[in-house]
């Protein structure tokens, strides 16, 4: 595939794109077997069939999108389907976006629209109660001047991705504008008693960042990512406002996240990036610890940070910020030593994550640097659509289905709404 950018027109790429997209689709065609033993661990097969990102939910939407456009069966949708019910889903503490009922709501609301109507009822109803205890905790939290946990409202657990599933299934409900309104108390300082005092912001967690064991991060951090961080609550702020649905106090949250980011932003040569945490000794002495960008992903690097902060401008109608989060974009999808640190094709953190997220900002751009770079992100994302690692899961975030789908959404030019669990549209 090496050098195909200058030797295929835009036509035979996409074309190139849909191949490659019904490769990978076709060899998700049948669930594998059901034989899983006793094997109830929470990153074991059995549990990875309610999962969004890791199961059979997300292999589902991918299924039923590609129906949708006449290129697969609603049965093959229906089997993947089944196997994420297979077992009781969870509607607990470990529920969210990504995982248990919301997920398969998400995944019948999008794979299915129209259909299993009485299933797709149930689980609105495991989503409301979700809903319901999640802000109640979160209100009593806020009101002791406690820290949060990044689940109580990031988007792969939190009350994020809960929004993010209400803003595309009922976007008029008030389901929907509570976690708003949540939100927009999330963006102001509460008066902690701990070290970080009221120098943080509110989404200041003790919470140690994942695969994170070092002695800065013991009195909690701040997350910018789209997964986990203050990036997602601003991109779902940003998204209700294009919709016309807005609370009290929305403009001014959406301000003051990025005037947070603002703060952070950092110079380079090779264009703007932002860190992925900020640790308390940073905070204290406003200025990073560390040199230079991280990978350049949608769940955490410049790619999703940007995306958010173009989504915000325009929904406040900032020229100027649009313009310098695009001219971020841009150029870090320009430079060779961010993206040679991208190692694997998949949406979370990986080559189909960038391109989607650029894909959809390019859209929105006022300029065209963005559009300028797909055809060789989409080349990159070809070159690596294959690659997996052994006993990868098939999932839509982290799996093959999410390549597939990428690859699918850019060769039809259509999605289905599926962004929407990557809040970049």
């Amino acid at each position: 595939m090496n050098g195909l950018g200058t030797t295929m027109n835009k036509a035979a790429l996409r074309g190139h794109a849909a191949a490659v997209a019904t490769e990978l689709t076709d060899a998700l065609a049948v669930p594998p077997p059901t034989d899983y033993g006793d094997d109830v661990r929470p990153d074991s097969p059995r549990w990875r069939d309610q999962s969004l990102s890791k199961g059979a939910a997300g292999v589902a939407v991918l299924h039923g999108l590609r129906a949708q456009q006449g290129l697969g069966s609603a049965a093959t949708t229906h089997a993947w389907l089944a196997r994420a019910t297979r077992d009781a889903l969870t509607a607990g503490d470990g529920a969210g976006l990504w995982f248990g009922a919301p997920a398969l709501a998400f995944a019948v609301h999008i794979g299915a629209p129209g259909r299993y109507q009485g299933v797709l009822a149930r689980l609105d109803a495991a989503v409301d109660q979700l809903v319901h205890t999640r802000l109640k905790a979160a209100t009593e939290r806020m009101d002791a001047a406690r820290r949060p946990s990044q689940y109580e409202f990031d988007l792969t657990r939190g009350l994020t991705g809960l929004g993010a599933y209400l803003l595309r299934r009922d976007p008029g409900g008030d389901r929907l504008r509570r976690i708003l309104a949540y939100l927009v108390r999330l963006a102001q300082p509460i008066p902690a008693d701990d070290p970080a005092g009221d120098n943080a912001p509110g989404w200041w967690t003790s919470d140690i960042p994942a695969r994170q064991h070092e002695a800065a991060y013991a009195d909690g951090h701040a997350n910018l990512g789209m997964a986990h961080g203050i990036t997602g609550p601003l991109a779902l702020l940003a998204l209700a406002m294009r919709e016309a649905i807005t609370v009290d106090g929305h403009h001014e949250a959406i301000e003051t996240i990025c005037r947070h980011l603002d703060a952070w932003r950092q110079p380079s040569s090779a264009g703007p990036w932002w860190p992925e945490h900020i640790t308390l000794g940073e905070l204290l002495d406003q200025r990073l610890h560390r040199d230079g960008p991280a990978r350049p992903s949608w769940c955490y690097g410049t790619p999703g940070i940007a995306r958010a902060q173009q989504l915000a401008a325009i929904a406040l109608g900032d020229t100027g910020r649009q313009q310098s989060a695009e001219d971020a974009l841009a150029r870090c999808l320009a430079d060779p030593v961010q993206l040679a640190r991208i190692s694997d094709p998949a949406l979370c953190h990986g080559w189909a994550g960038v391109l989607a997220t650029a894909w959809h900002a390019a859209v929105d751009a006022t300029t065209p640097n963005i559009a300028h770079r797909l055809d060789r992100l989409l080349i990159r994302l070809l070159d690596h659509a294959r690659d997996t690692a052994p006993g990868q899961a098939p999932g839509l975030i982290e799996g093959s289905a999410g390549v597939a789908l990428t690859l699918h959404s850019i060769a039809t030019g259509t999605t289905g709404g599926w962004p929407t669990c990557l809040l970049i549209d």
